[in-house]
C-alpha cells in the first residue's frame, strides 16, 4: 500500500504531469529510448554471437569485449535513464501493467546474467585468446542473453498495446 501511495504521489508531481501532457517530451524520450535500445542490442547481439562462435571468430575475445563494452555501457545507461523517465510519466499505469512487470523481471534476470558472467567465466577472457573454443559457460551466458533480450523487447512492445491511452 505504501508503494502504491508513492506511485500516486509520483504520478501527481509536476514533472510527471509535464512529461505526460507534453506534446514533445514523451515522444522524444521514447524515441531516444528505442534508438538507444537498438544501439545497445546491436552490440550485445554481436558480443553474444562472438561468444557462440558465429561471427568475429578471427578476433581475440578480449579485444572484442574491450571494444564493445564502452558502447554497451553507454547504451545501457541511456536506455535505463530514458526508461525511468518514461515510467515517471505514468507510474501508476506502468506498474499496473502485467507486461511492464514481466519486462522488469526479465531485465533483472539479464543483469544477473551479466554479473554472473563477469564474476565467473568472464574473468578469464584473456586466457581464451589462445584457445579457439569459447568455454561452455560463456556460451550458456550468450544464449541466455539473446533469449532474455528478445523477451524484453517483446514485453516492451506489448506494453504499448496494453496501457490505457493518455
Amino acid at each position: 500500500m505504501l508503494f502504491t501511495g508513492f506511485l500516486q504521489w509520483l504520478h501527481d508531481t509536476s514533472f510527471s504531469v509535464l512529461l505526460r501532457e507534453s506534446n514533445w517530451g514523451e515522444p522524444i524520450i521514447e524515441s531516444i529510448h528505442v534508438l538507444t535500445l537498438t544501439l545497445f542490442l546491436g552490440f550485445a547481439f554481436l558480443l553474444d554471437l562472438r561468444l557462440l562462435g558465429v561471427c568475429l571468430r578471427r578476433r581475440r575475445m578480449s579485444e572484442v569485449i574491450g571494444q564493445l563494452n564502452p558502447w554497451l555501457g553507454a547504451g545501457f545507461a541511456v536506455m535505463i535513464a530514458t526508461g525511468v523517465l518514461l515510467f515517471i510519466a505514468d507510474p501508476v499505469a506502468f506498474y499496473g501493467d502485467t507486461f511492464f512487470r514481466v519486462k522488469m523481471l526479465l531485465l533483472a534476470l539479464a543483469i544477473v546474467n551479466i554479473v554472473v558472467f563477469n564474476r565467473t567465466v568472464g574473468r578469464n577472457v584473456a586466457a581464451w585468446d589462445a584457445n579457439l573454443q569459447t568455454p561452455a559457460g560463456a556460451k550458456v551466458a550468450a544464449i541466455l542473453s539473446l533469449v532474455l533480450w528478445v523477451a524484453i523487447i517483446a514485453a516492451g512492445r506489448a506494453i504499448a498495446y496494453t496501457l490505457p491511452p493518455p
